[in-house]
C-alpha cells in the first residue's frame, strides 16, 4: 500500500482540530468554590479580646481587594469601609462577631452577595494598664492578653524600697445611666508577695491603674544617735520605743520628756508631750506614732524647741527632705 502525501494527512486532521476548538470554546467554565485566603495585609493575629476604641483591626474580604485593609476603630466604637453607606459598630465585639457584622452590612447594602470576611486584631490601644508610684520603672502598656498583678509589677521592675504596705488597683466601671465610676481595690503587699496568696494576684484585662504608694515615715530628731526619717505602715504599729531603736537610742544628753508634733486631719498642728523616761523604764505604756509624726527629743539642760523653731531647723538643715517640709506647711 502506498503512503498518502504528507499534505493530504494534514488536510484530513484540520477538520478534527477545528471541531475540538469549537467544543472547547462552548464548554462553560466550571464554578470555583471560594477557599479561605490569606489576608493580603500581614499582621500578627493578637489574642482575641473584645475590641475597643482606637484598636487597629485587619479586615480581609475574599475577592474584594478594595475592602481588604487595616482600619482604626473610632473613639465612639465604629469603623467605616469603602462603598458602605453606614458605619459598622464593633466596640465590645469579638473579632468573629466583627466578621459577621461586616458581612451582614455588605449583604444588606447589596454590595456582595455572599461575602467571606476575616478579621484579625493588629494592635490593641483600648487596654492600657498603668503602673505608677513606688516601683522601679513606672510604665503604661497595652494588655494584649490578660496579665496578673504580679506580672504587671514585674514589668515595672518590681517594687521600690520605699514602697508601702498596700497596692491600689483602680478600675473604671460603667454605670446603668452611662456614667462611669471608679472602684479601688486594696492589695496587701505581704499577702501578695510574702504569703503568695493567689486570691490577691488578681487578673488585669486592661483599663486598670496600679498605684503603689510610698510608705509613711516618722521623723526622729533631737538627742538621738542617728536622727532620720524611718518608714512605717508595714502592717505593724509604730511606737516611740521602735523609733528610738531604729535611731540607735538616746544620747546621754536626752531629756526625760519628749514631744510628738502631729498635723491633724483638719490641718491643726498638735503638740503631744510624752513621758519618755517612764516609757523607757516600762512605767508608762509605749506611745503609738502615725505617719508624718515628728518625734523630738530635746536636750535635758536646754529649753525645748518650739514648733516654729523646729520648722526653721528642718528647713535649714534639710534632713527631712521635701516630704517632711510638706507635712509641716
Amino acid at each position: 500500500m502506498s503512503k498518502a502525501p504528507p499534505d493530504r494527512n494534514l488536510s484530513l486532521l484540520l477538520p478534527i482540530l477545528v471541531c475540538l476548538s469549537v467544543a472547547s470554546a462552548q464548554t462553560p467554565p466550571q464554578p470555583q468554590h471560594p477557599t479561605p485566603m490569606t489576608p493580603e495585609i500581614q499582621w500578627a493575629n493578637l489574642p482575641a479580646q473584645p475590641i475597643g476604641a482606637n484598636d487597629l483591626i485587619a479586615i480581609s474580604v475574599y475577592d474584594a481587594p478594595e475592602l481588604t485593609r487595616t482600619v482604626r476603630v473610632s473613639a465612639d466604637g465604629f469603623i467605616r469601609l469603602p462603598m458602605l453607606k453606614q458605619r459598622v459598630k464593633v466596640q465590645g465585639l469579638m473579632p468573629g462577631q466583627v466578621e459577621s457584622a461586616i458581612a451582614k452590612s455588605l449583604q444588606d447594602e447589596q454590595i456582595i452577595v455572599d461575602p467571606f470576611v476575616t478579621v484579625n486584631v493588629a494592635e490593641y490601644n483600648s487596654r492600657p494598664i498603668s503602673v505608677a508610684g513606688a516601683v522601679k520603672q513606672p510604665l503604661t502598656f497595652q494588655a494584649t492578653f490578660p496579665v496578673t498583678l504580679l506580672e504587671a509589677i514585674t514589668r515595672a521592675g518590681g517594687l521600690a524600697p520605699e514602697a508601702g504596705a498596700e497596692i491600689l488597683v483602680t478600675r473604671t466601671q460603667p454605670g446603668p445611666d452611662g456614667a462611669t465610676s471608679s472602684l479601688v481595690q486594696r492589695i496587701l503587699v505581704k499577702g501578695l508577695i510574702d504569703a503568695a496568696d493567689p486570691a490577691l494576684n488578681i487578673v488585669l484585662t486592661g483599663g486598670e491603674e496600679v498605684r503603689v504608694p510610698e510608705s509613711g515615715k516618722v521623723y526622729v530628731i533631737g538627742n538621738v544617735k542617728t536622727p532620720g526619717a524611718f518608714p512605717v505602715g508595714d502592717g505593724t504599729e509604730s511606737t516611740v520605743l521602735k523609733m528610738l531603736a531604729m535611731s540607735q537610742g538616746l544620747t546621754s544628753y536626752a531629756a526625760k520628756e519628749a514631744y510628738i508634733y502631729r498635723r491633724e486631719g483638719n490641718g491643726n498642728k498638735n503638740e503631744i508631750a510624752i513621758p519618755l523616761q517612764q516609757i523607757m523604764e516600762r512605767k508608762a505604756p509605749d506611745t503609738p506614732l502615725l505617719a508624718n509624726d515628728i518625734l523630738y527629743v530635746p536636750e535635758n539642760k536646754r529649753s525645748r524647741m518650739t514648733w516654729g523653731a523646729l520648722e526653721k531647723a528642718l528647713l535649714v538643715g534639710g534632713m527631712m527632705g521635701a516630704a517632711a517640709i510638706y507635712a509641716f506647711h
